[in-house]
């Protein structure tokens, strides 16, 4: 049995910094996630993927952010469980949470710190038929090594912030030889400054931007593998477009798994909680980061830093009810290690 202050649901970049800001409470932190390493969906989804609303980093690749956050968190020594799925979490005797994962290691503490992310997802599939039988032959859900994508010609689809900012990213660093953006409507679901910086790539000549269209078709190679895309356009009929490589970003498919089964009040398959300090409807447990729900939620990373940051404060309270907390500002004290 591991036994710790808290137990933390979730190595992404809001748990890794609810450790650090537990530790300054000198509360101890123990993380669970079922990726392999800490993270992520900045790790196992886009590790290359540029960040650039994080205070203090004008742009920040999302893997370079991972390692920025576990440098700051080590010296609270948190532990680690990877690679194992949370599916039960017991209430027993002295206020004590046991949080038991799918190879049955076993964790206690008197507070658990849901920070799961979206919970379990699923890449949004565009509805194209014998889609899937391209799959590593072509066709990719999500851009984990921008690299890979040197000297290809590329058709991304989407109207989002990821299809914008990837984008972004491969036209600026002039990594893929053609890049094609394709999405159905004229205006765009993202930041209006990844919009403006996309709508001056077309311009320049430096991306094809199609809109009012989207990808019907997908049209083999003599291999067998993707050769080119059938993109129908509102008012110009079929384009064929031949290339290497097409990147539907339509976003994930979130499910909350075992999360849902732990008595919680669930709303559009996230957790409610409230925003005095982010606690759920179980005392003890607290949720932060996308896992969340509260009017006027905004499913943004700094966000989530400042729920975990509120999250502790209640902690802290909760495993020592007769202790009085005072704030200390790190410019005054520093911080101190266990």
């Amino acid at each position: 049995m591991i036994q710790t202050d808290i137990v933390i649901i979730g190595a992404g970049p809001v748990g890794i910094f609810t450790v650090f800001e537990a530790g300054l409470l000198k509360l101890r932190c123990h993380l669970i996630d079922s990726l392999p390493q800490p993270g992520g969906q900045l790790i196992e989804i886009y590790p290359k993927k540029p960040i650039y609303d994080i205070p203090g980093y004008p742009i920040v690749n999302a893997g370079e952010l991972v390692s920025k956050l576990l440098e700051q968190s080590a010296v609270f020594k948190p532990g680690f469980t990877l690679g194992e799925t949370v599916v039960t979490l017991e209430e027993v005797a002295d206020n004590q949470f046991v949080v038991t994962t799918n190879k049955g290691t076993k964790h206690q503490a008197p507070v658990v710190i849901i920070a799961g992310g979206l919970g379990v997802f699923e890449p949004r599939k565009p509805p194209i038929e014998n889609l899937e039988k391209y799959e590593d032959k072509g066709v990719e859900y999500i851009i984990k090594d921008p690299e890979f994508y040197q000297g290809k010609r590329v058709v991304i689809s989407g109207g989002g912030d990821s299809a914008l900012d990837w984008t972004i990213y491969l036209a600026e660093k002039k990594i893929a030889t053609e890049i094609s953006l394709v999405h159905r409507r004229t205006s765009f679901r993202g930041h209006l400054d990844s919009v403006q910086k996309v709508m001056d790539l077309a311009n320049q000549g430096k991306i094809n931007l199609i809109t009012d269209a989207e990808v019907v078709a997908i049209n083999p190679n003599t291999s067998g593998s993707l050769g080119a895309v059938v993109i129908r356009h509102a008012s110009l009929g079929d384009i064929i477009k031949e290339t290497d490589h097409f990147i539907p970003l339509f976003g994930l498919t979130p499910s909350l798994g075992p999360i849902a089964d732990w008595g919680l009040d669930i709303e559009k398959n996230a957790v409610k909680v409230n925003t005095v300090d982010y606690s759920t409807n179980r005392k003890g447990i607290f949720a932060v980061g996308d896992i969340n729900t509260y009017p006027g939620k905004l499913k943004l990373i700094l966000s989530g830093f400042h729920e975990g940051t509120l999250a502790v404060q209640s902690a802290f309270a909760k495993i020592y009810p007769n202790k009085k907390n005072v704030l200390k500002y790190t410019t005054v004290n520093g911080v101190n290690g266990f």
